[in-house]
């Protein structure tokens, strides 16, 4: 059974795997305004979905929390909650750079060093995490508990640092949004 329900969904994990960034890439440099649409910059955004990264941290922590209590409905949810609130930013986020041009991080000297590091690292690890989390989803779907609490090590602390540092990039941007 784990087997097999992990196979049926592997196509689906590559697959999304490789057009979510690509997709999002796509759609980044695509701005509605340019191409003649009259669309107001959704200027609203970039705090809410700040809030939605600090959100889905919280969650994680308490997730695991969660797991080791034993409460495997509450962990379950929480994970659950958790990829809804990666959704609902990334359509944020996307929505926000189709119709606002991009907000240039205006510090200078050492923390100019310390911001691109950590967007750099939050962009790559948001990529890298995407087959992770579906891995490690699906495992625990298929009743695959060993495997997934072994990649889950992994996972957790991957998906924790894409969270708190897509709040820290935003915390360290917002001084500059026109």
């Amino acid at each position: 059974m784990e087997q097999a329900l992990e196979k049926r969904y592997n196509k689906w994990i590559v697959v999304l795997s490789v057009a979510i960034p690509v997709v999002v890439a796509i759609l980044f440099g695509v701005n509605l305004r340019d191409l003649g649409y009259d669309v107001k910059p959704l200027t609203f955004l970039p705090p809410i979905y700040a809030t939605i990264n600090g959100v889905t941290a919280v969650l994680l922590v308490w997730a695991v929390a969660a797991i080791r209590r034993g409460n495997r409905r509450l962990h379950e949810t929480l994970v659950k909650i958790c990829i809804g609130c990666s959704v609902a930013f990334l359509v944020m986020y996307v929505a926000y750079h189709m119709t606002a041009e991009s907000t240039p991080y205006g510090g200078q000297g050492t923390i100019r060093y310390v911001y691109f590091f950590i967007l750099i690292t939050h962009i790559l690890l948001s990529i890298i995490i995407i087959p992770f989390v579906l891995v490690t989803y699906v495992r625990g779907l298929s009743g695959n508990f060993a495997k997934h609490r072994k990649l889950a090590k992994v996972t957790f602390p991957l998906w924790l640092y894409v969270a708190v540092t897509g709040v820290v990039v935003y915390l360290m941007i917002s001084p500059y949004y026109g």
